[in-house]
């Protein structure tokens, strides 16, 4: 049976041009009924019947304070929240979206190839991929560290790429629990190419599916 996911592409910041490849992937992933929207009154109804929400490289400020109101209450009453890329670096003026997203974005260097380590394999978005992820991203590094606050997934290997900020604790991908609601988010998918990667396509199902409570 479908899931119904809403997919939030809002940006009032920077945009990505890789977010129509982005919307298609997630659309194509098989197990889920995609809504995908940019109108913020879309985020101020009721968010019920979504088994989750989807934030895909949004940036800057991209909800109402409705529905800011709206998306707390439905976490916090067990919906589930998804992030990729660049919605690390939206709602900076929201206190509550920095602790439920798990940690906001300082920085990247140069897009380039690099290799991520798989952490934990015990996780519907990481089971399928190897100890040593290859791929090419933005690298982003983050204002702290959410280690110990988050259960991470996947983190960065700086000695593999060029201008890392972070050192040897640099988290990528992790999960946690927010209220009754479970929280996904992913550091990966600057690019339209890596939406077309089968590795990244499983990494967002089983996120996806893990924070709808689907895996």
């Amino acid at each position: 049976m479908a899931t119904r996911l809403l997919v939030c592409t809002r940006t009032t910041d920077y945009r990505h041009d890789s977010i129509p490849d982005a919307v298609a992937a997630v659309d194509a992933l098989g197990p889920f009924d995609v809504e995908h929207t940019e109108d913020p009154a879309a985020l101020e109804a009721p968010l019920d019947g979504y088994a989750a929400v989807l934030f895909l490289s949004t940036s800057g400020e991209v909800l109402t304070p409705p529905g800011r109101e709206r998306l707390a209450a439905y976490v916090e009453s067990g919906g589930g929240f998804v992030g990729v890329h660049a919605a690390a670096c939206t709602e900076d003026d929201w206190p509550y979206y920095g602790e439920l997203l798990g940690a906001r974005f300082a920085r990247h260097p140069a897009y380039q190839p690099g290799k991520a380590l798989v952490e934990d394999r015990d996780h519907p978005a990481t089971r399928h991929l190897p100890p040593v992820w290859s791929l090419s991203d933005e690298w982003y590094d983050f204002r702290t560290s959410p280690r110990g606050a988050v259960r991470v997934l996947v983190s960065a290997d700086e000695s593999s790429y060029q201008g890392g900020g972070m050192g040897d604790d640099h988290p990528l991908a992790w999960c946690r629990e927010q209220g009754a609601g479970r929280v996904f988010y992913t550091a990966l998918g600057h690019a339209s190419e890596v939406y077309a990667d089968a590795d990244f396509r499983a990494h967002l199902r089983g996120g996806i599916g893990w924070a709808a409570g689907t895996e």
